[in-house]
């Protein structure tokens, strides 16, 4: 029931406004620049976390990854053709 008696208050001042000249104002600007800033902060934090990764693997894993594709089934090795 409030919302309906706030809305009807509200409508009166729409009417006011001059509707060629309807601008976003001081909090469209404020809910801008905090949103920027967030944007700015998560690519901040995004670049020091990538910063940390290693792409590089170890050669040990390599060899044990080649090593199972090699292997047949029963984890032996198959035989070259050849």
């Amino acid at each position: 029931m409030s919302a309906s008696l706030a809305l009807t208050h509200l409508v009166p001042l729409a009417k006011e406004v001059d509707e060629n000249k309807v601008t976003p104002g001081v909090l469209g600007f404020i809910v801008f620049a905090v949103m920027a800033l967030a944007v700015w902060g998560l690519m901040k934090s995004m670049n020091r976390h990538m910063g940390k990764v290693d792409f590089e693997e170890d050669a040990d894993r390599k060899a044990a990854a080649s090593d199972k594709a090699t292997a047949g089934p029963g984890g032996k090795a198959s035989p070259a053709k050849g």
